[in-house]
């Protein structure tokens, strides 16, 4: 039942991967794509490791809190760039994506605190 201890979690990265892959559609069909570059290659980046982070959550993968915070990393860099962009589709973007890198940073510190007490618990050999 590993996907209902991170229902929060997943569901925060499913909102930011549709959120990130209706800002790269929406930044391709701007007048002047090019300047959006950049936006448009982290929210595809992001939009892949929030799907990524999901599965492992659901799966209740061992390695789910290296990837959940590699996922909220990638989600602040993709934040930091579309708040450069003053269109509604960066901000909603910008937005799912602190959102996301919050509750990823916040699972995993919770993942990382159940390990380490884990670990303590078990007799030395």
């Amino acid at each position: 039942m590993a996907h209902q201890q991170f229902a929060s979690c997943i569901e925060a990265c499913n909102t930011c991967a549709a959120e990130c892959d209706h800002c790269t559609v929406a930044c391709l069909e701007e007048d002047n794509p090019k300047p959006l570059a950049r936006c448009i290659a982290l929210d595809i980046d992001c939009a892949q490791i929030c799907r990524t982070a999901s599965a492992y959550m659901a799966r209740g993968s061992e390695q789910v809190a290296a990837v959940c915070a590699l996922c909220a990393d990638m989600c602040d860099a993709c934040a930091e760039e579309c708040e450069k962009h003053p269109m509604e589709h960066c901000k909603r973007c910008a937005k799912a994506c602190r959102s996301c890198a919050e509750e990823c940073r916040r699972m995993t510190q919770q993942m990382l605190q159940v390990t380490t007490t884990s670990a303590s618990a078990q007799p030395a050999h």
